[in-house]
């Protein structure tokens, strides 16, 4: 069984967001980037955990992005990726990049396509959806847990209010969640290994993209806290009904 893993590159969780160019680009000075923690520890490492139990004999590692986009592709190696393909062009819209993925699996008939439920920096949740379209296979989303027997796969993902449990022949694309598999450190073994695997660029097979970005926008900084003591509940209602206006 052959296996894609989408990843993408994000900032690091602790990245402070400041924005150049009249607020139209990110500030990507003294930001550290890693692999998108969705797509590395849930997506990846369950693909590996699937080779581990000789179930999927390859694991390819697939992004969307230019030459600083290699370390976290390496990354990927040291933790368990066989290979690796980068398109080289800019993720900068969520179509394009679904549709380059999608472009470049049509040809390798990969049976399952991995990647996380959405990227921790713009939270669209947008190209596994896209990528399955483009290729006409299912897509499963938001899924915790992946059983495979055979051709077939049986799925548990997280709905409002409960769990749904899910059945579908491969090929499919499916995003993984929490609860998918637990994130693995590198061992020096993998590490060492990484240095010297391959990584295959290929040019963007189209440039059409739907969207653009008018500006960033940051979020209204929080107001402080306000502590109410236990002995004045009359002191907490009048607040909420004069300041937070929510009674």
């Amino acid at each position: 069984m052959k296996l894609l893993v989408c990843i993408s590159k994000t900032p690091d969780t602790t990245t402070r967001i400041a924005f150049t160019d009249n607020h139209t680009k990110f500030n990507a000075d003294k930001v550290q980037y890693i692999i998108n923690p969705y797509d590395e520890w849930y997506a990846l490492v369950r693909a590996i955990e699937l080779k581990e139990k000789n179930l999927a004999r390859q694991i390819t590692l697939i992004n969307v992005g230019g030459s600083d986009n290699d370390a976290i592709i390496r990354k990927a190696f040291a933790i368990g990726g066989d290979d690796a393909v980068r398109i080289d062009a800019e993720p900068d819209d969520a179509y394009f990049v679904a549709n380059e993925i999608a472009n470049y699996a049509r040809n390798e008939k990969y049976d399952i396509i991995f990647l996380g439920k959405e990227t921790i920096d713009y939270n669209g949740s947008q190209v596994g959806g896209m990528v399955a379209g483009f290729l006409n296979t299912p897509f499963i989303s938001l899924a915790s847990k992946l059983e495979l027997n055979g051709d077939s796969a049986t799925i548990e993902r997280d709905i409002a209010g409960g769990k749904e449990i899910i059945e579908v022949k491969t090929p499919f694309v499916v995003s993984c969640a929490k609860g998918m598999a637990e994130q693995r450190i590198p061992n020096m073994r993998g590490i060492m290994a990484a240095r010297t695997k391959q990584i295959k660029v290929i040019p963007p097979s189209s440039k059409e993209k739907m969207t653009s970005v008018k500006y960033y926008e940051l979020p209204v900084q929080k107001a402080g806290c306000k502590l109410v003591s236990s002995d004045h509940p009359e002191e907490l209602v009048r607040l909420l009904h004069e300041e937070a206006k929510v009674i």
